[in-house]
Order: C-alpha cells, then sequence, then structure tokens
C-alpha cells in the first residue's frame, strides 16, 4: 500500500481494477453486427485522459476453453508454471485464464507435438504440415485452431503443464477508442466497441476481449483491469478550424468525443461527420445524439453511407465523392480531415477519395495533389487512427 505521500499511478504494467458501469447495445436485433456501448468507470484512479486517446483492456480467456486446454493434458489447474515478466511461479489455471493466448498458435507448438507424438498416423499428419513445401498450407492451419484444437487432434503427443505454457504468446491487452470527453465526465470513459463472432473449424469462436466485455462482466457489479494509452489523434487544438471526421462502424467512436470536446469547449469551427454502415435501420450508431448535434448547431454536416440499403453499395469514399466542391472548400479554407476505422480497405479509398478530389477540385495534377496531401499530414491536418 502507498504512504501517506505517495500516489498510487496506474499503468500498463499496473493496471487500475475499474468497474464497468453499463453495457448496452447499440445494434437493432435484426443486424448481423452486435456493437455495444460500454461506460467503464475510473473514479479513484488517478486516471487521466483527452480525446482522441484509447482505453487498454486486459481480458480473460473464456473458461470454457481453459477447462478444454487442462482437460487435454489430464491437468488440473493447480500445477505451477512460471511466466516471462510474471513474479514467482502461478497455477496453471491462473495463467490460462489470464495471463497467455489460447488462439494463434505458431509453427512453434506444431514442432513440439511432433517430437512428442506417438501414434503413427498423427506423426505423418505433423510431418506433412512442417514439411518445407507446406508452409502456406501450415498458415492456413494454424489460422484456423487454437490449442484445444490441436491437443485434440493429436491426442498422443502428451504436453506437460509449464511445456504447454511455453509454447503460448503472452495475453496481450487490446485498446479501444474513447468515445467520450473528458470535459463531459472526467472518471467515465464511453467505449463502442464490436463483438467479434465466427466460426472456424466447425468451432464457434469470439474475439477475446470482444466476448469478455459482452457475456461475462456483469456491468454495475465487475471491474477489468484497464489503463490509458495516449494518442497523437486530437482534435484542432484552434477551437476555430474546420473538422471533416470520416469515421465508419465503429470508427466513429473517437470522432464522438471530439464533437463532446468541441461543444463542450465551445469552439466555434464547424463540425463534419461522414458515418457508414450496413443499414440505416439496425446500424446507425449512436443516431438520436447525431441528430440532436444537428439540431443544436454543433453538427454542421452529417452524411451517412449505408452500404446495403439499396441496389448500389454506397460506401464512405462515395460521399466523399458526391460532395467534393464542399469537402475542397473546407479543406482549402483549413478544415483538419480526419479517419478512423479499418486500414486494410476503407482508410486506403478514403486516402485515394482525398488525393482525387484535391487534383479535380483544385485544379492540380496527381503529383501535386500527392504534395498536398502530404504537407496536410505534416501540418497534423491530415490524421488517421486505423487499426
Amino acid at each position: 500500500m502507498p504512504g501517506p505521500l505517495e500516489v498510487e499511478t496506474y499503468t500498463k504494467d499496473r493496471p487500475f481494477p475499474a468497474l464497468v458501469a453499463e453495457n448496452r447495445l447499440l445494434t437493432g436485433l435484426a443486424s448481423e453486427k452486435e456493437t455495444r456501448h460500454f461506460v467503464v468507470d475510473l473514479a479513484g484512479s488517478g486516471l487521466a485522459y483527452e480525446a482522441g486517446d484509447s482505453l487498454g483492456i486486459y481480458p480473460s480467456n473464456r473458461p470454457d476453453d481453459v477447462a478444454e486446454v487442462l482437460g487435454r493434458i489430464g491437468a488440473t489447474g493447480e500445477e505451477p508454471v512460471t511466466l516471462p515478466r510474471v513474479a514467482g511461479a502461478v497455477p496453471l489455471r491462473v495463467a490460462l485464464a489470464d495471463k497467455v493466448s489460447l488462439s494463434a498458435p505458431t509453427r512453434k507448438v506444431v514442432e513440439t507435438l511432433a517430437t512428442r507424438a506417438s501414434a503413427p498416423d498423427e506423426k505423418e499428419r505433423l510431418a506433412a504440415l512442417l514439411a518445407p513445401e507446406s508452409k502456406e498450407a501450415l498458415q492456413a492451419y494454424l489460422h484456423e485452431r487454437e490449442f484445444g484444437d490441436l491437443l485434440a487432434e493429436y491426442p498422443s503427443a502428451h504436453l506437460g503443464a509449464q511445456e504447454l505454457v511455453d509454447q503460448m504468446r503472452r495475453l496481450m491487452p487490446r485498446l479501444y477508442s474513447i468515445a467520450s470527453s473528458p470535459r463531459v465526465n472526467p472518471a467515465r470513459v464511453d467505449l463502442t466497441v464490436a463483438v467479434v463472432r465466427y466460426r472456424t473449424h466447425g468451432r464457434e469462436r469470439g474475439g477475446v476481449c470482444t466476448t469478455f466485455l459482452a457475456d461475462r462482466v456483469r456491468a454495475g457489479t465487475d471491474r477489468v483491469p484497464v489503463f490509458v494509452a495516449s494518442s497523437h489523434f486530437r482534435p484542432p487544438e484552434d477551437g476555430s478550424r474546420d473538422a471533416i471526421m470520416v469515421g465508419p462502424g465503429t470508427g466513429i467512436a473517437p470522432f464522438r468525443a471530439f464533437v463532446q470536446e468541441r461543444a463542450a469547449t465551445g469552439a466555434k469551427g464547424r463540425n463534419w461527420v461522414v458515418f457508414g454502415e450496413q443499414h440505416r435501420a439496425t446500424d446507425f450508431l449512436y443516431e438520436g445524439e447525431w441528430m440532436e448535434r444537428l439540431a443544436q448547431g454543433q453538427l454542421a454536416r452529417l452524411d451517412t453511407a449505408f452500404s446495403r440499403d439499396q441496389a448500389t453499395k454506397v460506401y464512405v469514399q462515395d460521399r466523399l465523392r458526391e460532395n467534393a466542391a464542399e469537402l475542397w472548400s473546407w479543406i482549402s479554407n483549413g478544415a483538419n480531415f480526419y479517419v478512423c476505422g479499418d486500414a486494410k480497405r476503407m482508410a486506403k479509398d478514403v486516402d485515394l477519395a482525398l488525393h482525387d478530389i484535391v487534383a479535380g477540385q483544385g485544379g492540380l495534377t496527381p503529383a501535386q495533389a500527392a504534395d498536398y496531401v502530404n504537407q496536410m499530414k505534416k501540418s497534423h491536418r491530415y490524421q488517421k487512427d486505423v487499426y
């Protein structure tokens, strides 16, 4: 315990046990997605955050998955094991629940199983997976499996408790963009979380942290280990500067925080939000709040792209192109441009649209447009928070 003059400091390595105060479904029951709004209470932590920061959460693995792994190796769960960066020995059950990842096995565990397997057919299958020409096949094989699957497929490869955890990666925290401004409530953090559920190798799977929060954490009762992760992603320092915010899906989270922040500080700059999802009826996250912001003048523009509400799919980059003249007017007059969400496709498509709009509306060559956009990045007028 800290002395009377000491201040307890919570960090990534020493997270704060925060109460999850609220868990509510944002998407409609008929939605193909499950997106939830969580409220995490930081009261008593001394933790502070800014709009644009993320909250790190340490999850626990599903008890059923832990029980399966214990059963597969014939362990009670009380066996002591040692782990990197963990002082002293901990019971195997604790390690499997809170310290190591039960998913994403690597080639290393397949090699270990190959040295332990005694059944001829298992040895043959493992050897085939480890053959030099099977590199891609091995990657595809591991992508669909977790440790429980491997132990089930190769029961003759007996692994001891320590040998098993030595094959596993550390269970890492997950970062979620904070969807609230501390100027609204400094001791509360709002999160917008898409719960990941899928099926591979004949089994129902789930995102480790998203299903932990959605299914096993009891709102109003349970606490989860958290820390604040500072970010480069910030609303304009100059409150008179306009802000264009492109955030489809849960990418809308930091922009909810940005608009709250700018409203609370009385920022004179205009706010333009571009949001996209599948269906307006079931997937319009925070619709009521955005409508209220529009009515109050705290939001100058709100453009939406609901991709599956019409025969031809429409995405946020399409809305940008449709409003190219207005977008260029904002940008050429100094607006900041923000993007949050999927890095693989959306962010690239938005970036391409921005380049095309700058070139077309600004009368610039592609090279000149690229220079213009690069200058926006250097001056922090173009920021991305993508994953």
